[in-house]
């Protein structure tokens, strides 16, 4: 049962993170280190978040020790460190609060008045992403917490000195259940995590619970129809605002895409049946104009202005591993997306081959057992679309292969397909195989970008 956490930081001095380099517990140290707390953390791998963690001051071990949270008032942790975690059992034999790192995140938030959670299945990062630069560049001031880095603000995070905060919600455990915003945003609601939640009505019953949760204002997908079924009480009974955009008439926010481009990056928006502007996107595809009539139709409701929505999604170069064009050596598009759903999968493939490319080489890391398992058939449909698909193993994440299920069982299904054990095999074939004019993708929720590196650097001629 998910409960407030107003009182979580009273009495706390010193806050130690445990796996403090993570995309979700860096923006969180960075903002209470702001607040004036004293912070410290530890990890295991080096990257460039723990340099700008330590430029901050903040001290990092590398390596979880028990005397790492010495000194320490309260311990975060995230929800991949094992509970026998050398710090946690210290912790726990110095009656150290700890606390997994979404009851930090909604104990943060809480501090906010303008509180909004971005959720949905499907485009959270980049939809927090595109809100949080409408908001900076309104001069808003919002903190940001974002599930991906955003070029525009440097990083994953940011920290404002306004009573506005953007973060993402995600529903994964329930998670987002941590969150009481002021507004929701609410994306879209899909059939994903099913090894947690093991059916879709479960899945609308979370975020029906989420939205419930929400004090003043719910930006919904008015064309989906699973998110219209989650608000449909509230509607109903009128005790809370409800905003819906979307692509069709009935919408409170309509998008229109215009022009003849077949990438869709343009489009007129309505409010209430009026065109109060028009929008040129630099990044692709029909889901980003959707990502951005959700964050227009949120912006605008919170009071920007509609020229500050358009200068700042025309400003807008993307986020992070979302369809994020890596370079063109040899006269060859090497793209990184972050798609690991079949609903994911078919908008960014279905954008890829809209653009004109020679050839569209798709490779594909499947990302857990569960997953691949439940959505074959949807991932062999979908993986029919480029004009290759190339496929590695799977990504277990969390879990062990109970399901006998296997790359080739899903390689079996798409018609040409290949698969390849290593990173540096898929990065070989392809490269050999991919002409100037071509587009070479990675896709996957995992580490599948380590292979589009690797194709960039033989198409360079460096090893």
């Amino acid at each position: 049962m998910a409960e407030k956490y107003s009182h979580l930081l009273d009495n706390v001095r010193h806050i130690h993170f445990v796996g403090i380099g993570g995309s979700g517990m860096c923006p969180l140290a960075e903002i209470l280190h702001n607040e004036g707390f004293e912070i410290s953390g530890s990890d295991t791998a080096e990257s460039d978040t723990l340099q700008r963690i330590r430029s901050y001051g903040i001290p990092v071990t590398m390596g979880h020790y028990p005397e790492n949270v010495n000194g320490a008032d309260l311990v975060v942790y995230t929800a991949a460190v094992k509970l026998d975690n050398p710090e946690l059992v210290s912790a726990k034999a110095q009656d150290i609060p700890a606390v997994e790192r979404c009851i930090m995140l909604g104990a943060v938030v809480e501090k906010y008045k303008r509180s909004i959670a971005v959720s949905g299945t499907h485009g959270k990062t980049t939809t927090t992403s595109m809100l949080t630069q409408i908001l900076t560049m309104s001069s808003l001031d919002p903190t940001a917490i974002i599930g991906g880095k955003l070029p525009f603000i440097g990083g994953n995070s940011r920290v404002g000195k306004s009573d506005y905060i953007v973060c993402e919600a995600c529903e994964y455990v329930d998670t987002f259940l941590h969150l009481y915003p002021a507004m929701a945003v609410v994306l879209n609601v899909d059939e994903d995590h099913l090894d947690y939640f093991g059916t879709l009505d479960r899945i609308k019953s979370s975020f029906k619970k989420f939205i419930s949760q929400t004090s003043s204002c719910i930006v919904i997908n008015g064309d989906d129809r699973n998110s219209m079924e989650c608000v449909a009480d509230i509607i109903k009974n009128g005790s809370k605002k409800v905003v819906t955009f979307g692509f069709g008439k009935k919408n409170d926010f309509r998008a229109e895409i215009t022009g003849e481009s077949s990438v869709c990056d343009s489009f007129d928006l309505y409010h209430k049946g009026e065109k109060i502007c028009s929008v040129s996107l630099r990044v692709p595809g029909k889901f980003n104009v959707m990502n951005a009539l959700a964050a227009s139709a949120a912006a605008i409701t919170l009071g920007v202005a509609p020229e500050d929505v358009v200068r700042a999604l025309e400003e807008f170069r993307g986020a992070h591993r979302r369809f994020e064009i890596l370079g063109k050596p040899c006269g060859i598009t090497v793209a990184d997306d972050f798609a690991h759903h079949p609903t994911e999968l078919r908008a960014t493939l279905t954008t890829a081959m809209s653009m004109g490319f020679r050839q569209v080489w798709a490779i594909f890391q499947p990302h857990t057992f569960s997953r691949t398992y439940t959505f074959l058939d949807e991932f062999a449909e979908v993986l029919s679309i480029p004009d290759h698909a190339i496929l590695s193993e799977i990504l277990p994440v969390r879990e062990k292969n109970t399901y006998n299920i296997y790359s080739k069982d899903l390689a079996e299904k798409i018609d040409g397909c290949v698969w390849f054990k290593t990173f540096e095999e898929i990065a070989d074939y392809v490269t050999k195989k991919a002409k100037p004019g071509d587009l070479i993708i990675t896709i996957g929720g995992g580490n599948v970008y380590m292979c589009a590196g690797m194709i960039m650097e033989r198409l360079s001629g460096k090893r």
